[in-house]
């Protein structure tokens, strides 16, 4: 995996595909992006890309913990989805 710091441009990419439609996720990926943007990795970024995949509904249950990785979706069970999923659920 890349733990090289992700690039400016693939950032701003990053950050326009996590735009989601339900209020509560894009809250949650807003504070992610603020904390962890300036430190942000190529590896963590694909782990997000990963989970926006998802529908709003099952991203929010993950956040929330009301559903595992497993029940959503198997193939997310992954290092770096499970580290930026721990990322996004970490308090400000």
């Amino acid at each position: 995996m890349n733990d090289e710091r992700i690039e400016e441009r693939a950032l701003s990419k990053l950050k326009w595909r996590c735009r989601r439609g339900l209020l509560e996720n894009d809250i949650f990926i807003d504070r992610f992006f603020r904390k962890y943007e300036s430190s942000l990795t190529v590896r963590q970024s694909e782990g997000l890309m990963a989970l926006m995949d998802l529908s709003d509904n099952d991203l929010l249950d993950l956040h929330l913990g009301r559903q595992s990785l497993i029940q959503v979706n198997a193939k997310l069970d992954r290092a770096e989805v499970h580290e930026v999923l721990k990322m996004l659920r970490e308090p400000i």
